[in-house]
């Protein structure tokens, strides 16, 4: 006997909450044609079945996306990173004091942030320090904190107390995932607070995100961005998605691999 059309339905509703994360009942029901109470229903046999568990209004599938390391990271879309973060490093005028965010294009960041001759970096992530420790002639404040050891960075309440003590020119964030409609994501909401604190206590906030990352998400935190802010990615970015960030208020800005930036 062939599978019946609820069975096919509740494979397509898990393999989207595999790739995506977090889907809502009205997301589910447009998408599929059937009526929000048929989705809850779906819902319910596949969390019976542990492969999803619910939250409100959606569904979080049990298994979607484990955090991956840093280390995993650092060799993912390598050159678009280095040249998102060469981009930024040319926003950065000496004398400035500025904050680079856990991850690795932030470390690829700081490594850029060698050449100035006179700036104070703060930052949270182990690997943008040890890429920062022996460049004396800067200013290098570590946040502190408790250790993520995922993202070898720094959150918690020691880490915010420490930013709110400083300012900063500018601030360099990194995302697990961004979206138009809802912000920076992030698996944690201790990570989530401490981006929101560091836009908040930033003249110019930037987002470094290569295109795989737009529309993005994984997890279920959200930090939200301030009302103007730039968002930095690479040529693999969907247009679509850039004309949805540009709606919010976002400057997109689009690097060629190997070419200077230009605007979206």
């Amino acid at each position: 006997m062939g599978r019946t059309r609820s069975e096919e339905r509740r494979e397509e509703i898990l393999a989207l909450a595999l790739s995506h994360g977090l889907a809502s009942v009205d997301d589910l029901s447009a998408r599929m044609g059937v009526t929000p109470s048929t989705i809850r229903r779906d819902l319910a046999v596949l969390t019976s079945r542990g492969q999803l568990a619910r939250t409100y209004g959606g569904a979080l599938s049990l298994e979607p996306h484990p955090e991956s390391s840093l280390r995993q990271r650092l060799g993912e879309a390598h050159e678009a990173k280095r040249a998102i973060a060469a981009w930024a490093a040319g926003q950065v005028t000496d004398g400035e004091t500025v904050v680079l965010d856990g991850g690795s294009t932030a470390a690829a960041l700081a490594e850029e942030l060698r050449s100035f001759e006179r700036l104070t970096v703060a930052t949270i992530g182990l690997t943008s320090l040890e890429a920062l420790a022996d460049a004396d002639h800067l200013e290098v404040v570590l946040l502190g904190g408790r250790l993520r050891h995922p993202s070898q960075s720094f959150v918690g309440p020691v880490t915010e107390a420490a930013l709110d003590r400083m300012s900063f020119d500018r601030a360099f964030l990194g995302a697990d995932g961004v979206r138009a409609d809802r912000g920076i994501c992030e698996k944690d909401l201790e990570q989530t607070r401490l981006k929101e604190l560091m836009m908040s206590r930033a003249d110019h906030v930037y987002v470094l995100a290569h295109g795989a990352k737009l529309g993005h998400a994984p997890f279920h935190a959200w930090a939200l961005l301030p009302p103007r802010w730039t968002l930095v990615t690479d040529a693999s970015a969907d247009a679509a998605q850039l004309r949805a960030f540009e709606a919010v208020g976002a400057e997109c800005v689009v690097v060629e691999v190997g070419e200077q930036a230009v605007p979206a």
